[in-house]
Order: C-alpha cells, then sequence, then structure tokens
C-alpha cells in the first residue's frame, strides 16, 4: 500500500512508515488475514481521540477567551463528533486507504461514519507516537477550522432549550416538562420561576422576566448538571415515584 500519498496530503513525513499502515487497518482485515502480522488501528485511535480532545480544548480557549466552561465543552463536543471527524477524514480521502476485509468493503465500510471517524483518530495517534504533538496539531487543527464556522455556528444558534431536548431525547426518548412555580413582582417587572423536570424529577430551576428566558435559565442549569455537575441522562431513566 502506497502511503506516501496520504503523507503529503497531510503534511507529514513518517519516521516509522509501519505506524501509519497501523492507523489504516481495520479489524476486519486482520480477521481475514490470520498470517498477516498485522495490527489494528484500536490502539492508536484510543490514543489519538484524546490527542484530539487536547489540541481542540487548547484551540477553543485561546480563540474564545469570553465563553464559559459549559459553552467551550458544548462547542469542543461538537467540533470532535463522529460526523466532524469522518468530514475530515473524507477530505484527506482516508476511506481510499483503509485495509479492510471484503466484507467490510461490500458493507460500505469505507464511507461508514464511525470507521472514518475513528480511523482518523488512529492517524493522529500515529502521528503523535512518531513526530510529537506539534506534528499532530499540525494535522488536526487546520482542518477544525475549516469546519468551524459552520459547526460552530449550529451549536451556538441552539437554545438551551433545544438542546436539552436534543439531549434527553437521543438518550431516553423524553422530552423535558416545564412548569411555572412561582412569580413575583409589579405586573410591569415580573419575574418568574420555572422548574424543568425530566420523568418526574426535577433537574433545575432558573428565572428570569418573562416565561421564556426563566425557562431558558433553568434548561441551562440543567446542562450544567450533565455537563460539570457528574450527572448522566440515565440517572433519571425511571419515573419518579
Amino acid at each position: 500500500m502506497d502511503l506516501d500519498q496520504l503523507q503529503h496530503d497531510l503534511g507529514i513525513r513518517m519516521n516509522d512508515p509501519l505506524l501509519l499502515l497501523q492507523a489504516v487497518t481495520h479489524r476486519s482485515y486482520i480477521n481475514e488475514h490470520p498470517n498477516d502480522e498485522a495490527v489494528d488501528y484500536e490502539r492508536l485511535e484510543f490514543l489519538g481521540d484524546a490527542v484530539i480532545g487536547i489540541i481542540t480544548a487548547r484551540m477553543l480557549f485561546h480563540r474564545f477567551p469570553d465563553l464559559d466552561e459549559g459553552e467551550l465543552t458544548r462547542i469542543r463536543s461538537a467540533l470532535v463528533r463522529t460526523e466532524a471527524l469522518a468530514e475530515i477524514a473524507r477530505s484527506i480521502r482516508l476511506g481510499e486507504y483503509l485495509r479492510m476485509g471484503r466484507g467490510e468493503v461490500r458493507n460500505g465500510g469505507r464511507e461508514r461514519d464511525t470507521i472514518l471517524c475513528r480511523a482518523f483518530e488512529a492517524v493522529v495517534g500515529a502521528v503523535y507516537v512518531d513526530l510529537g504533538m506539534d506534528a499532530a496539531e499540525a494535522v488536526v487543527t487546520p482542518r477544525l477550522s475549516a469546519l468551524q464556522h459552520r459547526v460552530l455556528q449550529e451549536a451556538l444558534d441552539k437554545d438551551p432549550r433545544s438542546r436539552l431536548q436534543e439531549l434527553t431525547q437521543a438518550e431516553l426518548d423524553i422530552a423535558p416538562a416545564y412548569k411555572v412555580l412561582k412569580s413575583t413582582g409589579p405586573d410591569h417587572d415580573r419575574t418568574y420561576m420555572v422548574e424543568v423536570a425530566l420523568n418526574g424529577h426535577r433537574l433545575a430551576t432558573g428565572s428570569g422576566h418573562t416565561i421564556r428566558t426563566a425557562s431558558h435559565a433553568a434548561a441551562a442549569n440543567a446542562l450544567r448538571l450533565f455537563q460539570v455537575g457528574g450527572r448522566s441522562v440515565q440517572d433519571f431513566a425511571e419515573p419518579a415515584d
């Protein structure tokens, strides 16, 4: 397999080309070639996932100094999600280089988002092992930057209620419920407190001068519960008593 073009497209020259060969070797190839001493990409994928996470976090930390931890976490998740990394893999035609079993190829493995994402993570892991963090960053950052305007705009445009509903429906197929708990103050300057609940469990409350803003604040607080509070949506899978 000629990986020279892939190295050229990535802007690198590996000291150990066998690492790059490992990065493009799917498990199905090993299964069909038991006498081949090839190694699949899964260990490199594990490492590359962590390296991409560090590179992305550092990039966002410096580019968006005014965003809080929750917003940075959400944007990082949007940038490194499976579909985004698969799009990067397609931009360098990574699917063409994958060593796969015949059955996996027939089943469309070269175009499957999950495989392309994992292969790109493995390539980054290989670059990191062989050439170091600076080289890995040179591979990752320009390609994330090419996606960032669209991806970040999509992430930032979603209000907290939309994001919370996407999360809970994806995990439990249940939409959160909102309820006004109380309102205080004169008619021209009322403050509302809204509760957001999931499966009968209270997730969070929020306040605002309109029911809409109070609902958004409650949803934002609920998202923080999952993002930084150590709770999982699955914790609320059973209905409340």
